[in-house]
Formats: C-alpha cells, structure tokens, sequence
C-alpha cells in the first residue's frame, strides 16, 4: 500500500495550505512504466464528515471524520485562524484532544505554518527544535518555552516531527519530505509539474520584510547559471563576481540577500544536489561522481554527503536503488 498521508482540516484554515499535501504528495510516482502511486493522501475533519469553513468566503467539504488519523503514516496540520485557545493558551480543545487519540505512536508528525501550534499544544515538540511563520515566532515561544524554537528557516527536520514556517514553506518542507522518502528524481519531477524550486534548504532564511530589489538593480542570477554549467571545475568567488561584473564584497552581500546563503554554501548545496542526482540515476563509480560533481575526491564527496545527509554514497545509492520502485512503509 502506499504511505498514507492524512491531513487534518481545522476551522478557519486557509484553502492553499491545505491544498498543498495533496498537489505534492499527490503528485509522487513511482519510475518505470507503472509511474504508481507513492502516496495515498486523504483529508479528514476532528468531527464528523461535512463542512468545515475556512479563512475565505467558502467552506470545504470534508468526506472523513477524525478515525481516519488512525490510519495515518504521516499526519499534516496546516494552518488556521481560528485556532482559540491552542493558540491564546497552549492547550488542546477537547475535540483536537480526541483526535489526536486516534494518532498511531511512531507517526510522523508535520505542520505547516501556525500548524505548529497545534502539534506543540498536542505534547509532539516538547524539547524539539521547530518553526513556524516569523510573525507568530515570538508568542509561540513564550507559549511553548520547551520548545527551541528558530524564525529564521523555512523548514525544520527532526526525524518523525517536522515543522515549516508560513506558506510557501509548506511546499518546501513536502518536497523535502517526497525527497527524504525517494530521492532528488521523484521530488524533482514533482516540483517541475508543480512549476515550483525543486529544493531550498531548511536552513534558509525566511522572507523577513526584506524589500525587493529595484528593477535596474543587478542579481545574481548569470553567476548562479554560469556556475551551475560547471559544477565539476573550480569556481573561486572572484569568477562569479566577474560574471556579474560586481566587486567580491558587493556580489557576496547581494548573493545572500537574493538566495539566504553565501557564495560558498550554495555551491556546497548544488554539488550536493548533483551527487545525489548522480547516485539515484547513473552506474558512475563514486570517484567520478566525486570529480563530475565538482568535490574531487571520493574522500571529499563522503565528507560532504555525510554531513548533508547523514550516510556516505554508497549507503545512499543502495537505500534509493533499493526503494525506487517501492513506496515507503512508515
């Protein structure tokens, strides 16, 4: 059976939100001829079927009441205006409370946006980092003070919890999670349908009332292609300043305001992103992924593969070769 992702409609929940679950996850197939299913995404209420409103002038019709969350190998709550007192004092109401008794132990738990609330009133975040949107940073920590909580990211992974600041991060933190569970091509061919970035890091800054810059203003974009050209050669900062004909210092700041990280971390990113690519797709010795992705050396892609993600290339390439055409179990 696929991996059943169920997501929890609450009043007042805003309609692109909760879209989001199903139009990535839903997305997700499976390689080869059959393209299957990798998700089974189901929506359902805290109460019984029927209408639940939402922050719009329109309500949804919800088709599954709360038992459904048994069911559930991932559970999503996405954000909502009219959370009461989850929201005004930490605490569930009693509906939410026998709800989340039908939640399996050992689910994996997200939220996107002020979703977080929920799952922390719920006891899921109790000495864990997370995020939520930067607006409702501050009041969330002193709601939750066991919570570490950062305002900084767009997404947050620890492990079996995970938690995504406001909106568009929402579909960051999914990717993520198509991409935790099957690797860079399954996520990549998602994000190209949904005509959306294929990865932006956690890490990354939110959008904090940073002004746009001015249309005659110059970016970074030509560097970043230039350098994404020849991921495989040694790019020094000097060279991408050049193609924006900006001195180092300039294009250094401009590059972080325009992508939320320094020169040096994006390319780190992006070598990344292409070894993993390398390893899902092709039969390439390690050595030559290692120089084709611009690292060098085996021994410098391992180091940077364990520190990304936690395994070396070789248990990385055997965990997706072996679940390329499988769904995920839990």
């Amino acid at each position: 059976m696929p991996h059943r992702v169920v997501v929890l409609a609450l009043d007042g929940l805003l309609p692109f939100e909760l879209g989001i679950p199903q139009r990535i996850f839903g997305r997700a197939r499976s390689g080869g001829e059959g393209r299957e299913a990798l998700y089974d995404v189901i929506t359902c209420s805290v109460r019984a079927p029927g209408a639940v409103q939402t922050d719009a002038d329109f309500a949804v019709l919800v088709e599954n009441g709360p038992e459904a969350l048994a069911l559930a190998d991932t559970v999503v709550v996405p954000a909502s205006h009219e959370l009461g007192p989850v929201y005004e004092e930490g605490v569930l109401t009693d509906e939410l409370a026998r709800a989340f008794a039908y939640v399996r132990p050992g689910t994996r738990m997200v939220s996107i946006c002020t979703g977080s609330f929920v799952l922390a009133a719920a006891g899921y975040l109790d000495g864990r980092p997370a995020t939520t949107h930067w607006w409702h940073a501050q009041h969330f920590q002193r709601l939750f003070p066991s919570v570490a909580v950062d305002p900084d990211v767009l997404f947050v992974d620890d492990g079996d919890v995970l938690t995504s600041a406001g909106v568009a991060a929402g579909i960051d933190l999914c990717l993520h999670l198509v991409r935790r569970d099957h690797g860079a091509a399954v996520a990549n061919d998602v994000a190209r349908r949904t005509v959306v970035p294929p990865h932006r890091e956690g890490g990354q800054a939110q959008y904090i009332e940073r002004p746009l810059p001015a249309p005659q203003v110059a970016t970074t974009t030509a560097a970043r292609a230039w350098a994404l050209g020849r991921l495989d050669e040694p790019i020094q900062l000097r060279d991408m300043a050049e193609q924006e004909a900006m001195s180092v210092r300039t294009f250094t700041r401009r590059f972080r305001e325009e992508t939320g990280l320094s020169p040096g971390q994006w390319l780190t990113q992006q070598r990344v992103e292409r070894a993993r690519h390398l390893l899902e797709s092709s039969d390439l010795s390690v050595d030559r992924i290692a120089r084709d992705a611009g690292f060098g050396t085996a021994t410098s892609l391992r180091q940077h593969l364990q520190a990304a993600l936690g395994v070396p290339p070789t248990v990385y390439r055997r965990t997706f070769r072996a679940a390329g055409s499988n769904s995920v179990t839990g």
